[in-house]
């Protein structure tokens, strides 16, 4: 069987915060889009991700004020992938860094997030598509 590559799966032009942003700002936005990871960008530059995970971990500090709390602070370093990376590979990237997602790029920056969900959803198609 060809193995598909993660551009197939991957959540295409996902939000992003930059480094600056307050941990407020990108609680908001994965709530109203329900989303759990953020790729974080200056400029042009991929320089992290966040995770709803992060914020819910900062939160719980009593007294903290999110608004004042800026993602750079918080954010684990990216790990990223290309779009034409067979599923496999990415599979194994994920597991050997302990990540649920990764950030996909292309010719044009970010093109893409790959994450849990999206390879739940690849697994279920390709599960589904092999004669019992």
């Amino acid at each position: 069987m060809l193995i598909p590559s993660v551009d197939r799966y991957m959540t295409r032009e996902p939000y992003s915060v930059a480094s600056t942003d307050s941990l407020e700002r990108a609680r908001t936005l994965m709530e109203r889009h329900l989303i759990r990871h953020l790729p974080v960008v200056d400029g042009d530059r991929l320089v992290g991700v966040l995770a709803d995970r992060d914020i819910d971990v900062v939160a719980a500090v009593p007294g903290v004020d999110l608004a004042r709390v800026e993602i750079g602070r918080v954010m684990a370093p990216a790990i990223y992938t290309w779009g034409e990376t067979p599923l496999d590979e990415v599979s194994q990237l994920m597991r050997e860094k302990k990540t649920d997602c990764v950030v996909v790029r292309g010719g044009h920056g970010i093109e893409g997030i790959f994450t849990a969900t999206d390879a739940l959803q690849a697994l279920t198609e390709l599960v589904r598509r092999v004669p019992a």
